[in-house]
Formats: structure tokens, sequence, C-alpha cells
């Protein structure tokens, strides 16, 4: 038989019975959390998170650009500072999607500058699901160590970049940074194992088709003197 609750019954049972009460107030508390939680997804993250992705456009043009060597268009009669732009991005947009290109973008402008710690920085908190994406991070880091002849660091990271996403692209040219700082080190076996990693699993590579015969013999002759 289903026993009928009236409103006072339930007022009354929550007045006089200390673990209803408190698993009401549990119960309560967590589903208003849940409802607060999608509220935010729904009309503040997920518009700003949109948003986001529109972002790092215009430092992004500024630095092609300049790279390029073209004119760069000034944004509503101001001179474009990518840095100071992208710095104000990251702090707009950090933990969204297009926060964490800007990360990315800012930490390829530190390290122009030289400025390879404040790029790590930025490096080791950027957050993506692109795993190809992730890969070039973790290149970067290496790059970033490999500059500073950090390069025990700068090996251990391009390895771990090579392992991340196994393509045509990225894989043979993180075992290849591997084998050259390798070589930096006078660790000349290590190098040969790199290249030949590369000549064997990455056969139609860029990186093979240009270099490889060269490199092997470099570090085999290194190792032999």
């Amino acid at each position: 038989m289903t026993e009928n609750f009236s409103f006072d019954d339930i007022k009354q049972k929550f007045k006089n019975n200390k673990l209803f009460r408190i698993g009401s107030i549990i119960v309560g508390t967590l589903l208003l959390l849940v409802i607060l939680f999608f509220a935010y997804r729904q009309f503040i993250w997920k518009p700003a998170n949109e948003k986001s992705k529109d972002s790092y456009y215009v430092a992004l043009n500024h630095i092609v650009n300049k790279q390029n060597k073209k004119e760069v268009k000034e944004e509503k009669g101001k001179k474009i500072d990518p840095i100071k732009t992208l710095q104000s991005n990251v702090k707009k947009y950090d933990g969204k999607i297009g926060g964490e290109i800007n990360k990315y973008l800012l930490a390829t402008q530190y390290m122009r500058k030289g400025k390879y710690k404040e790029a790590i920085v930025l490096l080791e908190n950027i957050d993506v699901d692109d795993t190809f994406m992730s890969a070039m991070i973790v290149g970067l880091q290496g790059d970033c160590y490999s500059e500073m002849k950090k390069y025990s660091k700068a090996i251990e990271l391009y390895e771990e970049a090579s392992n991340i996403n196994d393509n045509e692209f990225t894989s043979p040219m993180y075992l290849y940074k591997a084998g050259l700082n390798s070589e930096k080190v006078k660790k000349y076996k290590e190098a040969e194992s790199y290249y030949n990693e590369i000549a064997f699993n990455y056969p139609y590579s860029y990186i093979t088709q240009k270099n490889m015969d060269k490199f092997k013999a470099r570090s085999t002759n290194k190792k032999l003197n």
C-alpha cells in the first residue's frame, strides 16, 4: 500500500526527523549545484568559449604577415603588439579553446624573444584534446630546453612528443631532433638509433628522404672516432 504524505506531514517529518532533515538538505544542495552548473555551461561558458575561438586571429595575422615581410595593417588605427594582444586573450579566455590556442601562440613569441622559461610555463599549462597539437606542444618544450642547452631534458621531451601522435610528420621530426641533441652530448650510438628508427619506420617522410643518409653516416663516423 502506498503511503501518501501531505505537505504538513513532510513539514512535520522535516522538523522532527534529523536524518530526514539532513538528507533533504544534502539532496537539495546537490540538485541546486547541478542546475547552476548546467546553467553556467549553457549561458556563460559556451558563448564565451565560442567567442574565444576568434580571439587569436588578429595577433596570428600580424605574426604571419610580419614573418612573410608583408605590410602589417593596424587595427582601428592602433599599432598591434601581438604579445600584448595574446597576453590579454590568455587572461580573458584561459581554460577555453581559444584561450589555449592563444597560450600556444604566445609561447612561440616568447621563444622568438629568447624567453624560453616563460614559454615553458605556458606550454606546460596548455590543455587540449587534439593529439597532433599535444605533440607540437611537448615538442616546443623540447625546443626550449635545447636552446637552453639542457639537451638531456630536450631528448626526453622529443621522445615523448614523437609517441603522442604517430604520423609521418611529427614523429620523425622529433626523433630527428632527439638524434641531434644526442650528438650534442656525445651519445652517438643513441643518435644513430634515432636515425635508424626514422629510416625504418618512416621511410617516406620528408626527413628520411632529404637527410637520413647524411646524418646516419655522421653519427656513425663520430661513434667510431
